[in-house]
């Protein structure tokens, strides 16, 4: 094979590897003619159904509020869905109102006075000793208050025969008044039940 035949065959062979890259390169601008107007279809889609264009290309219209002025002209604003939302806040009020009545009611102390009692105290000596005693009751629920003036006889009958059992040395110091006072509330309360007594208060001890 001569020089010229080689030369010949090198120019062939060159034309053809130019062919087949213009015509890649050809092929990815085809591509790219053809992707670029879908992604801008695409994005074009995405921004008007975000901002609410393509509800109103589909004919869907936002619920909106109208009101008439005193002139007869008309104004209609679009008006947000917060069904659900003004629920759940319509019902936390409910229960927070209902919370807060019985918060209310359980805070809404009465006080009851018992009459003056007065026993006489057993004492190691043999010598009876006179006890004086005045206290309130406090409720818990102020409308019980009327119920459990009704029974104040039945209380005091209770108290009285718990007290006429007690020595003088089982009123010495703060721990004898305490025991009293626990010993007082748990017989009101079971001479009311249901009613609920909250505490039993001491206006007047005197021991003689």
């Amino acid at each position: 094979m001569t020089d010229e035949q080689d030369k010949v065959e090198e120019d062939i062979h060159a034309e053809e590897g130019e062919d087949e890259e213009e015509g890649k390169k050809g092929s990815k601008k085809k591509l790219l003619m053809v992707l670029v107007p879908v992604i801008f279809l695409i994005g074009g889609g995405a921004a008007a159904y975000f901002t609410g264009m393509l509800d109103s290309l589909l004919g869907k219209n936002p619920e909106q509020e109208c009101t008439v002025d005193d002139h007869g002209k008309e104004t209609c604003v679009p008006v947000e869905d917060h069904g659900d939302e003004g629920d759940e806040e319509g019902h936390n009020k409910k229960d927070s109102k209902k919370e807060g009545g019985k918060g209310k009611e359980s805070k809404e102390s009465a006080f009851v006075p018992v009459p003056p009692m007065l026993v006489n105290l057993k004492s190691e000596d043999g010598i009876p000793r006179n006890f004086r005693l005045k206290i309130y009751l406090e409720l818990k629920n102020s409308k019980d208050k009327e119920a459990v003036e009704a029974v104040l006889p039945r209380v005091i009958n209770e108290f009285q025969i718990y007290l006429r059992e007690l020595y003088v040395k089982d009123l010495r110091g703060s721990a004898g008044i305490y025991r009293l006072k626990i010993e007082l509330l748990w017989r009101v309360n079971q001479a009311v039940e249901p009613i609920e007594i909250k505490d039993v208060l001491f206006q007047e001890i005197l021991i003689q």
